[in-house]
């Protein structure tokens, strides 16, 4: 079992974090093996910014996705640059609202999930900052890629001191969205 998720967006809205969150789960808490890498631009804040995340039960060969099962697409930049990546039937779960401009015909061939998720991460939270970890729960609650447990764990070991309880809240609102999802 190989499994690749790609992270994207822009810098400061947790592309990076929400990735090694992930990765943790998987390597510490799932007994998995997992490789974390990222990229960004020149800009801390605002640049493009990509993390890539593989998971297997056996050791990893090559450390980078090459088609990705599993994509989160945070910024149109993003979206446009690496949505022709991911496999036919990936799960790909995009920023709708910062996401305008989508590619309908390719989509077709994937499962998409498109929610304005800033806006769901503020009226839960009160901090859009919490974005991605809302997505990680509806990544999780979706694909199952790491059990529930293993990733709220890697969240409370992961985020600043202090705000383990609201990222937790977004964590459930994540899984909360996947189940109304599922069929």
């Amino acid at each position: 079992m190989r499994k690749e998720v790609l992270f994207s967006g822009f810098g400061g809205q947790g592309v990076i974090l929400a990735s090694v969150i992930l990765g943790r789960a998987a390597a510490v808490y799932e007994n998995l093996y997992a490789v974390q890498t990222q990229s960004y631009g020149p800009e801390s804040r605002g640049g493009a910014s990509r993390a890539e995340v593989v998971i297997s039960d056996e050791p990893i060969d090559y450390p980078k996705t090459l088609h990705p099962d599993y994509a989160v697409f945070f910024s149109q930049e993003a979206y446009s640059k690496y949505l022709h990546t991911v496999k036919d039937g990936a799960t790909v779960i995009v920023e709708k609202d910062l996401v305008p401009h989508r590619d309908e015909e390719f989509e077709k061939r994937l499962k998409v999930i498109a929610l304005p998720l800033t806006e769901i991460a503020e009226e839960t939270t009160g901090l859009s900052l919490t974005m991605n970890i809302l997505t990680l729960g509806i990544l999780v609650g979706v694909t199952g890629i790491v059990g529930r447990d293993a990733i709220e764990k890697a969240v409370r070991d992961a985020v600043p001191r202090g705000t383990e309880e609201i990222n937790i809240r977004a964590l459930k609102k994540g899984f909360e969205i996947a189940e109304q999802l599922r069929p």
